[in-house]
C-alpha cells in the first residue's frame, strides 16, 4: 500500500507543477481575449526549462559527487531559459 501512495503523490506533484506553471504563464489571458494559446505553451515550456536549471544548480550546491558538472549544466540551462525568454519577447 505504501508503494502505490508514493506513485500517486509523485503524480500529483507533477500535475501541480504543470497547473502552477500554466497559470503563471498567463493561462486566462487567451480565454478572456480569445487569442492564440501559443504564448502560454511557450511560457510554460520556458518555465520548465528554468526549473530544470534551478534543480541542477541546487544539486550542484548540495551534492557531494559531480558538483562542478551540475553547476555548469545548471548555469547553461538557466542561460538557455533566459535566452528563450528574450526570444519570446522579441529582443533577440
Amino acid at each position: 500500500m505504501q508503494l502505490g501512495s508514493n506513485k500517486i503523490l509523485a503524480g500529483a506533484k507533477y500535475i501541480y507543477l504543470i497547473v502552477f506553471f500554466a497559470l503563471l504563464s498567463g493561462l486566462f489571458y487567451p480565454v478572456i481575449t480569445r487569442s492564440a494559446w501559443d504564448p502560454v505553451i511557450v511560457g510554460t515550456i520556458i518555465l520548465f526549462i528554468g526549473m530544470a536549471g534551478a534543480v541542477s544548480l541546487y544539486k550542484g550546491g548540495t551534492g557531494n559527487r559531480h558538483r562542478r558538472a551540475y553547476l555548469i549544466i545548471g548555469l547553461v540551462i538557466m542561460a538557455l531559459a533566459m535566452f528563450l525568454i528574450y526570444a519570446a519577447i522579441g529582443r533577440v
